[in-house]
């Protein structure tokens, strides 16, 4: 089938996604030019006409942890002892509130406005729903006034903020243009290629001499949807299965988790609407076991010998000697395997949703990212021989990755005080990837992409790129500040985030996104 198309589309790669494709990090969504499709944009030698929203002033929406970590270690040192806690709370709420008001009042409450299209529509926290119903004008109702809060000091409906710069807005009547209405609005741009484009116009010249696509206006489309359909569960540490509203963007925010038949129906619909895009190759990526995530980390050792599972998950920061079950926040061992069930049904129903694309003539394809971030699993499998599956091998780290000391895992990020001496694949949230992760993913989706027939071309020179196509650790290692230098307070005991997150609710504000009025 690959070597049958014609011509080249305008629009190479288009992303419909979450926070895990907007490139959200450390609870804020910041650099957006080492997201992975950027990053994949790079290797195709396209990063100069893929288009991405901003978010860097005051270090990204909702709240940037690196960011406040750091300012807390300039000005309290790398310890925190408890007569600092005084001075430490006055800086971080000065520095949360300069936050608050540089995205509520400031210069980040209102955008710049465009008529081209973002090639990335991601935004963090959204859903199967929100990807269906939200559009930049249903975003900018939800926001209403802004308050200046003295005490909850965080960005009030982050996510449809982030929504009004990632959907686009310009003219008037893009405003009602969901995530993948604007990729379908791409899929229309066939001809060749024209930067800045806006909605509607289109040419049919060819670009650097090759022959325009004239049915397609994607060449490949990435969705990378439904991992907030279960997240919610690790983050609030509270398993709510989804009931009567789960469809309904002002009801399912009750909702944790959704039943398998809930999300099933969700994604019928998403796939109807993404085979309606006019995309040559389409790239389902598969949901990850949300439990992995460091955020939720298991105590008391394994349930029993051979279990992939804990007895109870709850935050990081507390210690298997200082959890107590009546009092501190968890899941269970059997909620976690829950969850994970649900998951395991809803990549099922996607790989379906495949196979019938493919049964009926297009080139879509599905991505086991599930299975990646299994494969990378520290404690569920790596250090625990007798819980592997059969189908279970360590993923097979970059050579710039082995080549770091430690070398990158899936445990919380930690620091010495001096350099990272633990973690490196998740970032200080506990949820999201650091930059070399990203980078993981990114060429998990080339090598997708080389099956697909994509072509890759040199960053610079615009040539064809031989197999195997690699990206560029080297240059995302350079540019992972936390890879090569972490707050240094971020300790082994983990007490300036566990601090962070009690006396001012960081990761709850930060990655609730909004949900149940928070």
């Amino acid at each position: 089938m690959s070597t049958s198309w014609r011509g080249e589309p305008r629009n190479r790669l288009v992303a419909l996604g979450d926070s895990l494709t907007e490139g959200f990090q450390s609870c804020a969504v910041f650099r957006t030019d080492l997201s992975y499709p950027a990053i994949i944009a790079h290797e195709l030698g396209w990063s100069a006409q893929f288009r991405h929203p901003s978010y860097e002033g005051c270090g990204g929406l909702p709240l940037n942890l690196e960011m406040l970590l750091r300012d807390l270690e300039e000005h309290c040192g790398k310890n925190l002892d408890w007569w600092d806690t005084p001075a430490a709370l006055f800086r971080a709420r000065r520095f949360m509130d300069k936050v608050e008001d540089y995205w509520e009042r400031g210069a980040g409450c209102a955008p710049a406005t465009t008529t081209a299209v973002n090639h990335n529509l991601a935004v963090f926290g959204w859903d199967l729903r929100d990807a269906l119903d939200k559009s930049a004008d249903v975003c900018r109702k939800m926001i209403g006034a802004p308050r200046d809060d003295l005490v909850r000091q965080m960005v009030g409906n982050p996510g449809e903020r982030a929504a009004l710069r990632a959907l686009p807005t310009r003219p008037p009547a893009a405003g009602a243009l969901t995530q993948v209405d604007a990729a379908r609005l791409l899929g229309e741009q066939t001809g060749g290629h024209a930067d800045g484009e806006g909605i509607g116009q289109d040419t049919r010249n060819g670009h650097n001499g090759r022959d325009s696509d004239p049915d397609h206006g994607i060449e490949t489309l990435i969705v990378f949807l439904g991992a907030n359909n279960a997240l919610s569960s690790v983050i609030e540490l509270d398993v709510a299965w989804s009931g009567p509203g789960y469809d309904d963007l002002r009801e399912k925010g009750r909702y944790t988790v959704w039943r398998p038949e809930h999300f099933a129906s969700e994604l019928r619909q998403l796939a109807d609407e993404i085979g309606q895009v006019r995309a040559r190759h389409v790239i389902w990526c598969a949901v990850p076991h949300v439990t992995i995530a460091p955020i939720a980390r298991g105590v008391h050792g394994k349930a029993e010998p051979g279990s992939r599972y804990f007895p109870y998950y709850t935050r990081p920061w507390i210690a298997d000697s200082d959890f107590d079950v009546r009092r501190d926040p968890h899941l269970t061992g059997e909620q976690a395997h829950d969850v994970d069930a649900a998951i395991d049904q809803y990549n099922d129903a996607m790989a379906e949703v495949v196979r019938a694309a493919r049964r009926a003539g297009r080139d879509w394809y599905l991505l086991d990212t599930a299975g990646l971030l299994d494969r990378l699993a520290c404690r569920r499998y790596f250090e625990d021989e007798a819980a592997r599956p059969d189908w279970w091998s360590p993923y097979p780290l970059p050579r710039e990755l082995r080549a770091l000391d430690p070398v990158p895992n899936s445990r919380f990020l930690l620091s010495d005080g001096e350099r990272r001496s633990d973690g490196g694949l998740f970032s200080l949230d506990g949820v999201h990837p650091t930059t070399v992760s990203y980078g993981i993913l990114a060429q998990e989706l080339i090598g997708v992409m080389r099956t697909a027939g994509v072509e890759f071309r040199t960053p610079y020179g615009g040539e064809p790129r031989t197999d195997p196509v690699r990206v560029d650790f080297q240059r995302l290692v350079r540019r992972d500040t936390l890879i090569n230098r972490p707050p240094a307070n971020v300790t082994s005991g983990l007490q300036i985030i566990g601090w962070a997150d009690e006396a001012l609710d960081v990761l709850g504000r930060a990655l609730w996104f909004g949900r149940k009025g928070k």
